[in-house]
């Protein structure tokens, strides 16, 4: 068999990652559900070395974790420690575009109003997937406004390691659609703002933006869910 370029092979590890990981933030792959190293290598063509190193990554960042005579299983959602994560996450919002800030070119402006159009549809066409997806894509091109790679490592941990908590949480409420509703109104208000803010050059009100709409969505979350993870044991 030939080698694989290490170029190659990194693009294939990466693209492996980032896929797992969105299955996992969507639900595609719920909590507590096995993923095999066999069945993985066998869906993405490669041997199980790389699968292993991809399941070894996400269980880093908490995502996955090893049970002995079982295997790698999708972890749940801790409250306690979803709700110190979220509290970080505020902190770090708003050193974006503070540390070492990246000016927008035409391309991110581009993409940022191709999102802002997504999020207007949304808006008429209410999809908890799309709105996951989206938040996800805008999460991302945020973080191409800090060159500081530290930050950029950390903030992307924690929001992926939060992220799913919204899906799960909106699933079973009996309001899941108004839940919805709120949720792509105050995302749309924060799209916009932030793309104000990008436009007069202001990347310091971008972190502030995000500040405020992490908060303000932190405690809608917690509002909505502090008597049914009270009483939640599983």
């Amino acid at each position: 068999m030939n080698d694989i370029p290490a170029s190659d092979a990194r693009a294939r590890y990466e693209r492996i990652y980032g896929t797992l990981r969105k299955r996992i933030c969507l639900l595609d792959y719920p909590p507590g559900r096995r993923l095999r190293e066999e069945d993985l290598a066998e869906e993405f063509h490669t041997s199980r070395t790389p699968i292993r190193r991809v399941l070894a990554r996400l269980e880093d960042e908490g995502l996955l974790r090893s049970v002995h005579g079982v295997g790698t299983i999708v972890t749940d959602i801790d409250i306690e420690g979803l709700s110190q994560v979220y509290r970080l996450r505020i902190e770090l919002a708003e050193l974006i575009g503070k540390l070492m800030p990246v000016p927008p070119d035409h391309a991110m402006l581009n993409e940022l109003a191709e999102m802002e159009a997504r999020c207007a549809e949304l808006s008429a066409r209410l999809d908890a997937r799309e709105f996951a997806r989206l938040n996800m894509d805008f999460f991302q091109l945020v973080l191409r406004l800090t060159a500081n790679e530290p930050l950029r490592d950390i903030s992307e941990r924690l929001y992926f390691q939060t992220t799913r908590i919204w899906l799960k949480t909106a699933s079973r409420l009996g309001h899941y659609r108004d839940m919805l509703r709120l949720e792509v109104e105050s995302f749309r208000r924060e799209m916009r703002d932030v793309a104000l803010a990008i436009e007069s050059g202001d990347l310091s009100a971008v972190g502030h933006v995000r500040r405020a709409h992490v908060t303000m969505s932190f405690s809608r979350l917690l509002a909505e869910t502090r008597d049914d993870f009270g009483t939640e044991t599983d």
